[in-house]
């Protein structure tokens, strides 16, 4: 028996669970997401990822600033939802809102928990090196990803796989367990698990200021770090006083000063090891792998970036 939903979401991330509870009969009562906001060189305002499909598929939106007025808890109870779905929303859901629906509120967050709680879970998952990563189905409570655990499922993380990829992956995977847990919850029986103490870590989000690429460390750390920030925010190098994001890499050959160009396939040495660079974007243009840059901007070895 369809349930009765709200939708909570705004990135990209929350577009293919939106569309799966859509595609699975399930009746979206609103959309909660994040208002538009000016963009690109004439600054128009642009809708988010989910109040875009949300139109497409004739669902109602609604882009309140803040859930924590009388007035805008009034009208989320009035949707007289069985559960409300919450993927990367964006906003902090009050008790009075997570209380509102009869099920309650379920989050899908995209890390197995208690590991990598907060904002920035796939990135941090991939610029600590860890091998495996996941999604978590959580009955949300008033803390920061505290709430009872419904589900979870592991997904591998490769050796030179990105943050990008690894959340187009999770995404897909977020949305299947949503269904499974939605599914379960119809039924009456999910069960709810309480987090473990141990094993806690946090996700901070990404700072500007830990976006450039530190030769002098390991190369295995410079090329977590690349890809742990692929494709955005983007870890960054200088090279004849242009600014280079790195994209993607994989490890190089060789070694030499930090820093230093060791070939002419843009393999950069680090303090121990290699990498080698193998998409990259400047300024103002494109991604583009790196034989077709080293084309437009010779780079010799022995040449340096900082």
């Amino acid at each position: 028996m369809p349930l009765r939903l709200i939708f909570m979401g705004t990135p990209d991330f929350a577009v293919p669970a939106l569309v799966e509870l859509a595609a699975r009969g399930h009746e979206i009562a609103a959309v909660y997401t994040r208002a538009a906001k000016p963009a690109g060189r004439g600054m128009e305002m642009l809708p988010t990822p989910v109040e875009r499909e949300a139109r497409k598929l004739g669902m109602p939106v609604l882009t309140p600033a803040t859930l924590r007025s009388e007035d805008v808890q009034a009208a989320f109870r009035s949707h007289n939802a069985d559960a409300a779905i919450v993927v990367a929303y964006g906003l902090i859901l009050p008790k009075p809102v997570l209380d509102a629906a009869k099920l309650g509120c379920f989050n899908v967050h995209a890390s197995l928990l208690p590991r990598w709680r907060g904002a920035a879970p796939i990135n941090r998952a991939i610029m600590a090196g860890d091998a495996e990563s996941g999604v978590t189905i959580m009955k949300m409570n008033e803390g920061l990803d505290t709430g009872d655990m419904a589900m979870a499922e592991r997904a591998a993380i490769g050796a030179d796989m990105t943050a990008g990829d690894l959340h187009d992956a999770l995404a897909r995977l977020g949305a299947d367990l949503m269904l499974r847990a939605l599914a379960a919850a119809e039924r009456g029986s999910l069960v709810l698990t309480p987090q473990g103490d141990s094993g806690v870590t946090y996700a901070a989000k990404i700072s500007k200021d830990e976006t450039r690429i530190d030769w002098s460390k390991p190369w295995r750390e410079v090329h977590n770090h690349i890809r742990g920030l692929s494709p955005f925010p983007g870890a960054w190098f200088e090279i004849g006083g242009v600014r280079v994001k790195a994209l993607r890499s994989t490890q190089g050959e060789g070694s030499g000063v930090p820093g230093g160009v060791l070939d002419d396939k843009l393999t950069i040495a680090c303090g121990d090891g290699a990498v080698r660079l193998t998409q990259v974007q400047r300024a103002g243009k494109q991604p583009m792998a790196a034989g077709e840059f080293l084309r437009g901007t010779p780079v010799q070895a022995g040449a340096h970036v900082a």
